[in-house]
């Protein structure tokens, strides 16, 4: 009879491909992790994992099994759940992944207070990119996403938390700083800073801005950034201007200005979580302490338009 304990060490194994690893995350040793999959297969009369592979692939029965395993191993969780839930009590750990272009400027307004209010809660945050965001969560090793939607991606759900306005942030020397505000088609213009590949903000930009490589300017230095300070640094210095999410744009700045962009574009950010997923009560709680502390107008889908990225 398949055990739970035999399950877990299945997706163990899959998540890390690597006996050892995986054994070592079980907390068991790796002989016995061995021993109870090799029984598992012999059970069940199949192959779960391609050992002569490196590293570990699972075959393609094992995908289903694993997969399967996945369901039941959540869904045995949930019994936890419903009774911390009858006994309103708000306990527990929870990891959180969260993009680049988020965490520096949302995780401040609300992390610490929310620790604070709940200390039962255990809380680990990882900075990812959305496509590792969304393979840790099909992984089970995040619980939750704090990302721009819509991703459009099977088996994950999305929860709206609010909409951050994207903006314009020029260098006060920049055509842009004199206007009240800039049109979409004027975004073409020379001079604009970009994330780098795998950030879906710089996705966003291009979207909107229509932009591509050979209209702008050829310069001697060309620089694609992970991180929005260093891009808001490159404007006060050197001039030129980015786009901007609303959380990450400081009111003044002597050197730099920021105009509104007409239509007012929207990036749409969400919590995202598997279908699988049993800490609802925390979610919710979660949702409810940054609703709290944003703006409140970054809650009003209508004042602009949303701006999809994939």
């Amino acid at each position: 009879m398949t055990s739970l304990i035999q399950l877990e060490y299945i997706i163990a194994v899959d998540t890390y491909r690597h006996f050892v690893t995986a054994s070592e995350k079980c907390f068991v040793t790796q002989p016995t992790l061995s021993m109870q999959i090799k029984k598992l297969e012999e059970d069940l009369g199949v192959i779960i994992f391609d050992r002569t592979k490196q590293p570990i692939i699972p075959t393609e029965i094992g995908k289903k099994i694993i997969e399967q395993a996945r369901v039941t191993v959540a869904n045995s969780k949930k019994i936890d759940e419903i009774i911390k839930e009858f006994n309103n009590s708000i306990s527990g750990d929870i990891t959180i992944g969260i993009i680049p272009s988020l965490a520096p400027y949302l995780l401040p307004l609300f992390i610490g207070k929310f620790t604070r209010k709940y200390p039962d809660v255990n809380v680990k945050v990882i900075e990812l990119l959305t496509d590792e965001i969304i393979t840790e969560l099909k992984k089970d090793t995040i619980d939750v996403g704090i990302l721009v939607t819509p991703i459009k991606e099977n088996g994950i759900l999305e929860e709206v938390l609010f909409y951050e306005e994207m903006k314009v942030l020029c260098n006060n020397s920049h055509e842009f700083s004199t206007k009240e505000n800039v049109k979409i088609e004027e975004l073409e213009s020379p001079g604009l800073w970009l994330l780098n590949n795998g950030h879906c903000f710089r996705s966003q930009v291009i979207n909107l801005c229509n932009y591509q490589k050979q209209s702008q300017t050829k310069s001697s230095f060309n620089y694609e950034s992970g991180s929005l300070e260093t891009i808001k640094k490159l404007i006060e210095i050197e001039g030129g201007y980015a786009l901007m999410p609303e959380l990450a744009i400081e009111k003044t700045h002597k050197k730099r200005s920021v105009i509104p962009i007409n239509g007012t574009p929207l990036r749409e950010v969400s919590f995202a979580f598997t279908r699988n997923y049993n800490k609802k009560k925390i979610l919710s709680i979660l949702a409810e302490e940054i609703k709290s502390v944003i703006p409140e107008k970054l809650i009003d889908k209508n004042r602009g338009f949303i701006v999809e990225w994939k």
